[in-house]
């Protein structure tokens, strides 16, 4: 009998470990426990300083995050400088003059590489700065697998084609979540990461302008600051009420009119999903919680593991 249940065990186990996909299977929380013992509180005592001398880098290093994972995996692509060999992804259209943060992450690596050189990759660093990010301005935390490695090439095309844009409808969002394995209530809960961060004139001058689901008030004091022509780089914060508090105001300022995006308020409608936005509004504990298990499963896309790919020196450069 011990037999056969050691033998009913293991047969579960790897079935346990095909349905969760092998590459996830292999990533561990305790994966530099030996080889790098100082990597977590590494990375969680340098985003905590950058955090305090600028609230917004938490939230541009979660994008940074979010813009890597959907861009062939969590493979630190969108780190890589281009060269002669490829195009990288810093200069696609969601990322040029938008992306921000890659100082923090240069700093931090090389306080890596100086307590254990060649051993924490840059897909890693990403993932736990999001989460400590998310942490520092008031937001969940949750348990990082780690044991990601890093791509040795990037690609604009994948970055401009995979990459939800801020004027996406509903159904869009739905489908650019759902490509990469997402449920709908997940897609409503990770873009609650909007409740930090700042976004640029030009990416909802539009909704300004010429959209009428958004409250009267709230546009006539954001249009001072994004002139219908002109200022593009002009920031709002994409949460007026509490900019950089993760908290459950952004679904309240949805309720309101006052999504600063397209796609914010494409949320809250008259759509599927307002019942969510509701919820989410009414219940900060279940919006934390949500938001926090759909950042792990975003962490978990396709990332490099084994001998794949490789732990870059310098997380602009491939080794």
């Amino acid at each position: 009998m011990a037999w056969e249940s050691s033998s009913v065990r293991t047969a579960f186990l790897l079935l346990l470990s095909f349905l969760l996909g092998t590459a996830s299977a292999q990533l561990s929380s305790t994966f530099y426990s030996t080889s790098c013992p100082s990597a977590l509180s590494t990375i969680k005592s340098a985003v905590s300083s950058a955090v305090k001398s600028e609230a917004r880098m938490g939230a541009s290093l979660l994008r940074l995050h979010f813009h890597d994972c959907f861009v062939n995996g969590c493979d630190a692509s969108v780190l890589l400088d281009d060269t002669a060999n490829f195009t990288g992804e810093k200069n696609a259209t969601p990322n040029a003059n938008s992306l921000r943060g890659f100082d923090v992450i240069d700093t931090i690596k090389s306080q890596l590489e100086s307590a254990c050189p060649g051993v924490v990759s840059c897909a890693d660093l990403l993932t736990v700065a999001a989460r400590d990010s998310v942490v520092a301005l008031g937001g969940p935390s949750w348990t990082v697998p780690l044991g990601r490695r890093d791509s040795t090439t990037a690609s604009q095309s994948a970055a401009n084609s995979n990459i939800p844009a801020p004027t996406l409808n509903l159904s869009g969002l739905i489908t650019a979540f759902s490509n990469k394995g997402f449920t709908t209530k997940e897609m409503v809960a990770l873009s609650g990461s909007h409740t930090i961060g700042q976004a640029r004139c030009t990416s909802f001058r539009a909704r300004l302008y010429n959209e009428n689901n958004i409250n009267t008030t709230f546009a006539t004091s954001l249009k001072a600051n994004c002139p219908s022509s002109g200022g593009d780089n002009n920031l709002s914060p994409l949460d007026t009420t509490s900019p950089t508090s993760f908290d459950n105001a952004y679904f309240k300022n949805l309720q309101i009119q006052e999504g600063l995006l397209h796609s914010d308020q494409q949320l809250f409608s008259g759509g599927s999903t307002d019942a969510q936005v509701n919820a989410y509004s009414s219940n900060s504990a279940t919006f934390m919680t949500d938001f926090a298990n759909a950042m792990v499963k975003m962490g978990n896309l396709s990332p490099l593991t084994g001998s794949s790919g490789q732990i870059r020196k310098n997380c602009r450069n491939v080794n």
